[in-house]
């Protein structure tokens, strides 16, 4: 007889997503169950995030070395052992561990079953262990995967994904990325300033989500860097290479080109993972984008929510952690929460890092008509000037009432200044809230301060202004 575990919330995958809420559930008092095939702390802390960032953390020091003698430092080239950044990567995995593991689950009252889990009806799931769980409420949160593009004979060679990159104990000689989104610059840029030689394909244009002119601050950089960047690039097929590369034949402006590598990353997109769950037998709805949702993350089964990339929105780790949130409200608090992306975030961690909240430049005029696009440069900010970090743009989109519909910032730690720019939409603030503030200086956050204030410039000096000044300077 099976083993029947009755539980107020079940649910299905420890990544980001599903850990919020089976912390928030079970802290509650709510009995919770959780199930994880794969590692605790999903593709974010083992495949994603986490490594890749401390991986551009040690790209970042080395071309700090480099990049010394700007400073009168003299330090030259750089001496990379990839085997200690490959442990760094690690060491920086194994320290946010805990706060993920099985034990610190338990310890708050979670029921963790290692095990693959299937709906085997409207209100049940099985593991792969044979223990079966009826619950009142059920969370589906297993993530995404690295999508494979049909390019003929990538199946007849080795090749790297997200989930196998950071394997990886030696940098190699030449790396070829298919794929100019986020993670495949990210990791091109890395591996670069490390010492590799790098290739990006991208079949149309790179970060086509945001805004081209900010694009174009990275695009400059990477290419300064000494990346192979190859925009609008057709792959027509890859064949084995020798001492297991693989060799990318693309249509070239002569005909075909070959380009041999040692290591191939498919970094194309990203899959839900909505296979062997069971979800036509619970009654669930989905396609090959993910989960079908409603706006309170409620699947067209009422017992059943889903959160994070499997629910087939905008795929970042903090909006799983987003959409927890909302689930423990509308399941547990039953408030009539819902998903509001109008101050969305997102950054890609390239240096320098572009970051992106609310609407784009496009987006704007596409849904207001006439709208204010309001800029400045780094070069103009004085702390930029002191560190040498010069090339960047603050670039803010707000309605002609000065209400703010978004912000792009392409610089140095864009992605912690971005934030204050996300709070004024959140709240419903306008540029004046900006204006107002006392920025301390010389900090990098002037530089949003002054994009803001160049919204009144053309009002304040102009001929208007200028005769009221000379009528008020009669008085005294």
């Amino acid at each position: 007889m099976a083993d029947i575990i009755e539980a107020d919330i079940c649910v299905i995958g420890a990544g980001s997503g599903g850990l919020s809420v089976a912390a928030g559930a079970a802290q509650l008092g709510q009995r919770t169950v959780l199930l994880e095939r794969h590692r605790m702390g999903g593709d974010c802390l083992n495949t994603g995030c986490v490594p890749s960032k401390a991986l551009l953390a040690a790209a970042r020091a080395a071309q700090a070395v480099r990049a010394a003698g700007r400073f009168g430092v003299q330090a030259g080239e750089p001496r990379v052992d990839y085997a200690r950044v490959h442990a760094h990567v690690r060491e920086v995995i194994a320290a946010i561990e805990p706060n993920d593991s099985v034990e610190r689950f338990t310890g708050l009252g979670v029921t963790v079953i290692k095990s693959h889990g299937r709906f085997t009806g409207p209100a049940t799931v099985e593991s792969d262990d044979g223990r079966v769980v009826r619950a009142r409420r059920f969370v589906v949160a297993t993530g995404s995967r690295a999508a494979v593009p049909p390019i003929p004979g990538l199946d007849r060679v080795p090749y790297l994904t997200n989930e196998t990159l950071f394997d990886r104990t030696t940098l190699p000689g030449h790396l070829v990325v298919i794929g100019g989104g986020p993670i495949g610059l990210e990791m091109a840029q890395a591996h670069r300033l490390l010492g590799a030689r790098v290739t990006v394909l991208e079949r149309f244009a790179i970060l086509p989500k945001d805004d081209p002119e900010l694009v174009a601050i990275v695009r400059r950089r990477l290419a300064d860097d000494g990346v192979d960047l190859r925009e609008q690039a057709e792959i027509l097929r890859v064949e084995p290479g020798t001492g297991g590369g693989a060799t990318v034949v693309v249509n070239g402006p002569g005909g075909e080109e070959r380009i041999a590598c040692d290591a191939l990353l498919v970094a194309a997109g990203r899959k839900p993972n909505v296979e062997g769950l069971g979800l036509e037998i619970a009654g669930i709805d989905y396609d090959a984008k993910g989960i079908a949702v409603d706006a309170g993350l409620r699947t067209s089964n009422r017992r059943v929510y889903a959160v994070g990339d499997v629910a087939g929105g905008p795929q970042f780790t903090h909006v799983a952690g987003y959409h927890a949130g909302i689930v423990v409200r509308r399941a547990l608090f039953r408030l009539p929460a819902k998903v509001d992306y109008k101050a969305l975030p997102w950054v890609t961690y390239t240096e320098p890092e572009l970051a992106q909240v609310g609407l784009t430049e496009a987006q704007a005029r596409e849904r207001f008509g006439d709208v204010a696009v309001l800029r400045w440069p780094f070069h103009e900010n004085d702390r930029a000037q002191a560190e040498r970090e010069k090339e960047g743009l603050v670039k803010a989109v707000v309605r002609r009432n000065g209400r703010i519909l978004g912000a792009g910032i392409a610089g140095p730690h864009a992605g912690e200044l971005v934030q204050s720019w996300g709070l004024a939409i959140s709240a419903g603030l306008k540029i004046k809230a900006f204006t107002g503030v006392i920025a301390p200086y010389p900090t990098l956050g002037e530089a949003s301060k002054r994009a803001a204030s160049s919204f009144y410039t053309p009002g304040l000096f102009s001929d208007r202004t200028r005769k009221l000044v000379r009528f008020l300077s009669r008085f005294g």
